[in-house]
């Protein structure tokens, strides 16, 4: 089995621990903000070590929406490349953990779809599309 490497980012490795210790029933929300989140564990694309990001819970039926805003950022957040390196995740929804592969969905209805459902379930991603040129990668998480 591989390693697990915790987030560089405190916040980061707090939400993670903390989600993962209660079994679920704890830290299932994006800081203080009572919006419900997931923890992606997937493979990191160079060290090939395990990876767990929290990020926010959306869903389209049995599958999750998942999206690389960093908040508008210039580049992309680092589990993007390890996806697109391996389609292969783990997804935990509170106390539910499902085995799941990953399609990136870069234009189409399709996208237009779940982008919408990304922006109702958190707002900001409007402005953070805004704020940056590049397009924000969008994921869809489906069971395996």
């Amino acid at each position: 089995m591989a390693e697990y490497i915790p987030s560089p980012a405190q916040w980061v490795r707090d939400q993670v621990e903390l989600y993962e210790s209660s079994g679920g029933t704890q830290g299932t929300t994006l800081r203080d903000s009572g919006l419900p989140v997931i923890i992606v564990t997937n493979r990191g694309n160079r060290s090939g070590a395990i990876r767990k990001t929290p990020l926010m819970r959306v869903k389209d039926g049995d599958s999750y929406v998942l999206i690389g805003s960093r908040g508008g950022a210039p580049t992309h957040p680092q589990w993007v490349h390890n996806l697109r390196a391996d389609p292969n995740v783990q997804i935990q929804d509170e106390t539910q953990i499902y085995k799941m592969r990953i399609r990136e969905l870069s234009e189409g209805e399709e996208r237009a779809r779940l982008w919408t459902l990304a922006v109702q379930a958190f707002p900001p991603y409007e402005e953070y599309q805004q704020k940056t040129h590049r397009l924000i990668p969008l994921f869809l998480a489906e069971p395996v």
